[in-house]
């Protein structure tokens, strides 16, 4: 697994974990993290809201493009579905 480069806060209660038990949690939580955030996941759970076509956008290759974009367009929003 590729290691990403992220700042993670976690808040444990020390007198009840050991040190190697919260690395262990936090490896999980990285493992967690990475799979949620993987690109096909992302694009299951959105869908974009087009406001200059007032369309809802729910196909996978549109959503997709949209994720990528380094800057949204105007009136034009990714939205979770959960």
């Amino acid at each position: 697994m590729n290691r990403i480069n992220r700042d993670l806060l976690v808040l444990f209660n020390q007198e009840l974990m050991s040190p190697q038990a919260i690395e262990n949690e936090v490896e999980l939580l990285h493992e967690l993290l990475f799979t949620v955030e993987r690109l096909d996941n992302l694009v299951t759970v959105h869908e974009v809201i087009d406001l200059d076509k007032y369309k809802v956008i729910q196909k996978d290759t549109m959503v997709r493009k949209v994720i990528r974009m380094q800057e949204l367009k105007p009136f034009i929003f990714l939205n979770c579905k959960n």
